[in-house]
């Protein structure tokens, strides 16, 4: 039985790109078997599960200006630069509610990445559920490292998935979904270096030791998880999606318009990838 999965980079605000595509294929009635995502792509994509088209990008417009999401003043009063209470009590419950009963009766699997800040692996979490605990997993998945404090589940402490598997295509795989559209968030050309010695040696990156070796071999994971990427694609068992350059917003972005552009051309390549994709997914699905 063939199953067909949804791969999404994360990249903090890059991520308003995998917004736009995903909102194409939701209003064209794409349908995928599973979805995982890393960062800011469980954090947004998980509304694809949920099915609501453009919520993400509304209250990234409406709350980008708002002093306790992506500062460094959230930092140095909370110790994240994206405050647990707002962001992942205050968003998904009260301000732009997540629709709980779509999520849940959703036949789509949905899969989030963390790091275990002790042994420096990913964990790979099914969220079935939105709940208080299922809010600290996107948490955990999306505390960026240096700027987060880690968050701590079940006696356990954890940090961004991105620090241990960037482009989760392999792990899906082996979780059984075999045919995967991958959306990444920077371009085919992109190659990530080695992050500065400064930031790796500062209190932050090297209280957890194991922490601190995976980010000093990052780049190295990342374009190697590229280069699989690019060849199961050349197999055919991938579709790949990704800008065509690079974003205008960076990793905490506060200009509306910028985040806009970004939503708006990964809708553009959503829209010239759709045919593709249809045939793709319904190809797939179709032998099941």
């Amino acid at each position: 039985m063939s199953k067909v999965g949804l791969v999404m980079e994360g990249g903090a605000m890059r991520g308003m790109f995998t917004c736009g595509v995903i909102d194409v294929f939701m209003e064209n009635g794409i349908e995928f078997d599973g979805a995982i995502g890393v960062s800011a792509g469980a954090t947004f994509g998980c509304n694809y599960k949920s099915h609501q088209i453009g919520r993400p990008l509304r209250y990234n417009l409406n709350y980008c200006k708002d002093p306790r999401y992506g500062t460094f003043k959230s930092l140095r009063k909370y110790g994240d630069v994206y405050e647990k209470q707002f962001c992942y009590r205050d968003l998904p419950y009260k301000l732009d509610p997540m629709d709980f009963a779509t999520y849940e009766s959703s036949p789509m699997e949905f899969y989030l990445v963390a790091t275990e800040v002790e042994s420096g692996r990913p964990v790979y979490t099914k969220i079935d559920h939105l709940d208080d605990k299922a809010m600290d997993w996107f948490q955990a998945g999306a505390s960026m490292p240096i700027v987060s404090t880690p968050v701590e589940i079940d006696g356990k402490k954890y940090l961004d998935g991105g620090i241990s598997d960037s482009i989760p295509l392999k792990a899906f795989e082996e979780m059984g979904f075999d045919h995967n559209v991958v959306i990444l968030t920077q371009s085919l050309g992109y190659k990530k270096k080695k992050m500065s010695g400064f930031l790796l040696h500062l209190k932050a990156a090297n209280q957890y030791p194991n922490i601190q070796k995976r980010l000093a071999v990052r780049h190295e994971m990342y374009n190697a998880e590229k280069e699989y990427v690019l060849a199961r694609r050349d197999e055919g068992a991938c579709l790949l999606i990704a800008p065509e350059e690079k974003l205008p917003v960076s990793h905490m972005e506060h200009d509306p318009k910028k985040l806009q552009a970004a939503y708006d051309h990964g809708r553009k390549i959503g829209l010239a990838y759709l045919k593709q994709v249809k045939a793709f997914v319904g190809q797939y699905k179709s032998t099941k």
